[in-house]
């Protein structure tokens, strides 16, 4: 019954740990694109059955078909552009095509070097790794002219669009009809566009307005990804979570009263936030290997002539902070699951805000991840403090156990009754052991969750060598020997050390006296060691301060029992 439990006890640990690991043992090739960047159709069947192309701007490419990429500031320098620019953004829209196409967020750096420079989230076209967002017109008329991305805006009023000053972009047609898009920038990264049409051609028209994103990205550097990345909405209420991998050129539609999509990776997003009674059919798909687009479409406009038609809706561009996006959330539905907290949601979020709470009151996120593991534990104390008195009389009671097992090897079925009657003479219960580590798997995977996707923790440093507590232990084997080692096996001091206090917390507890688990058990420190190398070394931190403070707690309660 005991050897069971243990094989239990060792299955679900290395099983789970298996699942998270697996992610660093196969490291995401570097991000790149090749391929020639097209921008898709969007179908309009309520105008008519005629396919209208929304953006035609493609990358040059060569014979091979490979595309050519520019410099982002040879791009920049060739167009009109308007410049934005906040407290934590700055970059520019171009006017041809009115395109959100070059936005660097200002609190954040792409390295933890000091002069690195900022995140970049879009980028236009004709740079590698593009990335940019435009509005629209359609119509079912060939007759009429609506803008493109080869229209020139005319800026009317404000020359730069900052938070105190909202812009008016417009464009006539030549044919009656004025579009007039104004733009407003809130304090962070919430923009909200109101699309106008003035008719003055003498007829009615119909028109539908759109939206899009475009980017261009290397689709294997993220199927592998520890977080979900690709496109995340609530549309009519339903939350929709829609892998890149997953995604092909026949894309998947939806429809939507209100609601929002996004493109989604580890720290940033891109949005499309819909009013309560916005009627939209959304578009997620990938147009080529590499090149995806979301895209909008709102229901049909009848203006009259004489009169006009206004829509708005709001674009987010930035960071996936985690206290702001629940601030935007009182406002837009459940806004803040663009964040993936996994299955512990319930647990997780929590995690975060203590911790954050801890930062704030400490000024430095290592010290806040320390003190929580040993709130964390002082929580758990009366049930550890059960299981580790009752894993004491195992230990006490092992030489007897061993005996029986001698005495009836050839036994088993009498063996293990004998076993039992012993554990009861004792008073020991041999489960008892297992619910601490239960409880810590689900503890486990969202502080795990936690340090993977809260941009609050991204570039965190700590104390010595760690700067950024986010990503795994820079001080590695590599590193302070010199010596080129297979990158598995590439073990930083921290994990280091989490696995020495592993093998001793191992040989605390009653060893199993089946020689295979013996031998899994004495694996499990080296298992574990290499796993936790790939971990964000906050993470590592975390768990030794917990093994420290379990070894501390049982050895005093040894100690009260007589175990040696």
């Amino acid at each position: 019954m005991n050897e069971d439990l243990k094989s239990f006890y060792i299955a679900i640990v290395l099983s789970a740990l298996v699942v998270v690991g697996v992610n660093y043992f196969m490291p995401n090739p570097d991000e790149g694109q090749t391929e020639t960047a097209e921008i898709a159709e969007i179908q309009n069947p309520e105008v008519n059955t005629q396919t209208e192309q929304v953006a035609s701007e493609q990358n040059e490419t060569s014979e091979t078909e490979q595309a050519v990429f520019e410099n982002k500031n040879a791009v920049l320098a060739g167009d009109s552009r308007l410049p934005i620019e906040n407290d934590v953004l700055s970059g520019s829209i171009r006017l041809k095509g009115a395109r959100f196409d070059d936005l660097l967020l200002t609190k954040y750096r792409q390295t933890i070097e000091d002069d690195s420079s900022y995140v970049e989230l879009l980028k236009p076209a004709k740079t590698q790794n593009y990335f940019f967002g435009e509005y629209g017109w359609l119509t079912g008329n060939k007759n009429i002219v609506v803008p493109d991305s080869n229209t020139v805006w005319t800026v009317v009023g404000n020359q730069r669009l900052t938070t105190d000053n909202p812009v008016r972009l417009e464009w006539h047609n030549g044919q009656g009809l004025k579009f007039i898009n104004e733009i407003s920038l809130d304090e962070h990264y919430l923009f909200t566009v109101k699309q106008t049409v003035e008719n003055n051609s003498g007829a009615e028209v119909t028109l539908l307005p759109y939206g899009l994103l475009s980017k261009n990205l290397d689709k294997d550097s993220i199927a592998r990804s520890v977080v979900h990345e690709g496109f995340t909405g609530v549309l009519d209420n339903k939350l929709q979570e829609i892998k890149f991998a997953s995604i092909d050129e026949k894309g998947k539609t939806f429809e939507t009263t209100g609601g929002w999509i996004s493109f989604t990776d580890k720290y940033w997003l891109s949005s499309f936030i819909f009013s309560d009674t916005y009627q939209a059919k959304v578009n997620v798909r990938q147009v080529k290997e590499g090149i995806f687009q979301l895209d909008f479409k709102g229901i049909p406009l009848t203006v009259q002539s004489g009169s006009s038609v206004s829509v708005t809706s709001k674009i987010f561009a930035g960071a996936k902070e985690i206290k702001l996006l629940d601030k935007y959330a009182k406002d837009i539905h459940k806004f803040d699951l663009n964040v993936d907290f996994g299955w512990y949601y319930f647990i997780t979020k929590p995690f975060f805000y203590a911790l954050d709470f801890l930062y704030g009151f400490l000024g430095n996120m290592g010290w806040a991840i320390l003190l929580f593991a040993a709130i964390l534990r002082l929580c758990m104390f009366p049930i550890a403090n059960k299981s580790y008195v009752n894993m004491s009389k195992m230990k006490k009671i092992q030489p007897k156990v061993m005996a029986l097992q001698a005495l009836y090897r050839d036994d088993k079925a009498t063996m293990q009754r004998a076993t039992m009657e012993l554990y009861k003479r004792e008073k020991v219960n041999p489960a008892a052991g297992c619910l601490p580590m239960l409880i810590q798997i689900p503890i486990f995977f969202s502080l795990y969750k936690v340090l993977n996707i809260a941009i609050e923790i991204r570039h965190a440093p700590f104390i010595g060598w760690v700067k950024d507590l986010s990503a795994p232990d820079p001080l590695t084997i590599s590193v302070w020997s010199h010596i080129p080692v297979p990158s598995m096996l590439d073990i930083g001091v921290w994990p280091l050390i989490y696995g020495l206090t592993m093998l001793i917390q191992n040989r605390l507890n009653p060893q199993p006296a089946n020689k295979d688990q013996a031998r899994m058990f004495m694996l499990m420190p080296i298992i574990f060691t290499i796993m936790f190398a790939h971990f964000a070394v906050g993470l590592v931190i975390y768990w030794i301060l917990n093994n420290v403070l379990s070894l501390i707690q049982q050895k005093i309660i040894m100690y009260k029992n007589g175990v040696k």
